[in-house]
């Protein structure tokens, strides 16, 4: 047997609470797209889904290597001190519940954490800030999310010096599905990528050993794994130290 720092690192992915079909049953499930599972895998981690139910605090997630706050439904706004807008999606206070925690002790800790779409809008709410609830208002369009299901694709500028250009360059084109986005910046978060509407696009915590959030999809292209890759390395390196 290996010793444990051979083992890929555990990366945790936080998953959806739906009603879904399978099999024979019809029931509620906590529930996450294949291609989070695939990319995790392809970077080196081991990826272990996470239910939108838990205890989750930093004494509970020690056993973790590193952290994927996943996409998914809007965020309740009451969160963030607002009314729900018109186009904001029913409150999902569970996972909502579920995520924050998890946010929260990630950051005590320093586990390394990769904040997708949704979650990074988690990461900047958790820190402080608040949320444009319907983006297309600001941009006058509906590119970032062209119709139901379909993913537009949005070209972003990483900002010189940012851990994000260091992973993926100066320029990226990216595959984007939301219509929230960041508005004040929480604190300690520094914005490192945007698009050429001025939506933010992507994130950082300077002051974390790696906390990243992208409002893209990076799993929906499993031939480009270098952000997730960047996670698992980070994870692999904090639990050697360990």
């Amino acid at each position: 047997m290996g010793s444990s720092d051979s083992r890929p690192p555990v990366i945790g992915l936080t998953t959806y609470l739906e009603h879904a079909t399978f099999g024979i049953w019809e029931t509620e499930a906590a529930v996450l797209h294949r291609e989070y599972v695939e990319s995790v895998r392809a970077a080196g981690g081991n990826a272990v889904l996470l239910p939108p139910i838990g205890d989750w605090r930093a004494e509970t997630v020690g056993w973790l290597d590193g952290l994927v706050l996943s996409g998914g439904a809007d965020i309740d706004p009451t969160r963030y001190g607002q009314a729900p807008h018109p186009t904001t999606g029913t409150p999902q206070p569970l996972r909502d519940a579920a995520e924050f925690a998890l946010a929260e002790a990630a950051l005590a800790v320093d586990l390394p954490l990769l904040a997708v779409c949704r979650g990074m809008q988690v990461l900047n709410v958790v820190l402080g800030g608040t949320l444009h609830q319907h983006t297309p208002e600001l941009t006058g369009t509906n590119d970032h999310q062209p119709e139901v299901a379909m993913y537009g694709k949005t070209e972003v500028a990483l900002s010189p010096g940012s851990r994000l250009e260091s992973i993926l360059g100066k320029r990226v084109q990216v595959a984007c599905h939301h219509h929230q986005s960041l508005d004040r910046i929480g604190t300690g978060v520094v914005v490192s990528a945007t698009a050429a509407d001025g939506t933010v696009e992507g994130v950082e915590v300077p002051s974390a050993r790696f906390a990243v959030g992208v409002q893209s999809h990076p799993e929906h292209n499993t031939d480009d794994i270098r952000l997730f890759a960047a996670l698992v390395e980070a994870a692999r390196r904090r639990r050697a130290e360990r």
